[in-house]
């Protein structure tokens, strides 16, 4: 036999926080730090998507239009191709790691002092 009631909480559970209503959604979106925490995120994320992007469109165009350039041996069967395309890894890697510490930096304590202050019904 099968109920549509919730199963019962685990014992010793906390209770989760109450919910934020509409308005206090709205009211944090149109608070002024809830734009700082925008603008730090939009100051560096759109920079560096916009480089990347860029950095691609360069390595696939010069593997479009520059055979010759990106076929030179640097070193063995190393050449410049080979280079170019563990770069785009690379900075891959790098662009995630510089994020990571840019939002533990900026952008989580931001968030958390908002989330908490909802949570709080403030």
């Amino acid at each position: 036999m099968t109920t549509d009631a919730p199963p019962p909480p685990p014992s010793g559970s906390v209770p989760s926080p109450a919910q934020p209503t509409t308005e206090q959604f709205v009211q944090a979106q149109e608070s002024p730090e809830f734009g700082e925490l925008r603008r730090a995120y939009r100051s560096f994320a759109f920079p560096l998507t916009v480089a990347f992007i860029a950095w691609y469109l360069l390595y696939v165009l010069l593997s479009n239009y520059a055979g010759g350039f990106m076929g030179t041996k640097l070193f063995g069967n190393i050449n410049v191709a080979l280079v170019l395309g563990l770069a785009q890894f690379l900075t891959t890697f790098l662009i995630a790691w510089f994020y990571s510490r840019h939002a533990s930096a900026k952008l989580d304590p931001k968030a958390d002092a908002i989330k908490s202050r909802m949570e709080a019904g403030v």
